[in-house]
C-alpha cells in the first residue's frame, strides 16, 4: 500500500480586503500569521479550503514517512 500523504499549507498572503470567509478559512487551518506553514492530511475536506483561499497560500505535498521523520529529529 502506498502512504497516506499530507500537505503543507504556508499562509503567502495576506487575507485582510478579501471576503471575511477567506480569512476564516485560513484561521481554521491554522494560519494565523504571514509565512506560517501548517501540515494538513490530503483530504477532500482540506482540499476544498485550500482551494477556496488559493490565492492566499502555496501548497507542497509530503509523504507522511518524510513528515514523521522531520518530526522526529526536531524533538
Amino acid at each position: 500500500m502506498s502512504q497516506p500523504k499530507s500537505i503543507r499549507v504556508t499562509l503567502s498572503r495576506s487575507p485582510i480586503g478579501y471576503e471575511r470567509s477567506q480569512g476564516l478559512t485560513a484561521r481554521a487551518l491554522g494560519l494565523s500569521r504571514l509565512g506560517m506553514t501548517v501540515t494538513h492530511p490530503d483530504n477532500d475536506s482540506v482540499r476544498g479550503m485550500v482551494f477556496k483561499i488559493r490565492h492566499l497560500v502555496k501548497v507542497t505535498e509530503v509523504a507522511a514517512a518524510t513528515e514523521a521523520a522531520q518530526e522526529a529529529s526536531a524533538v
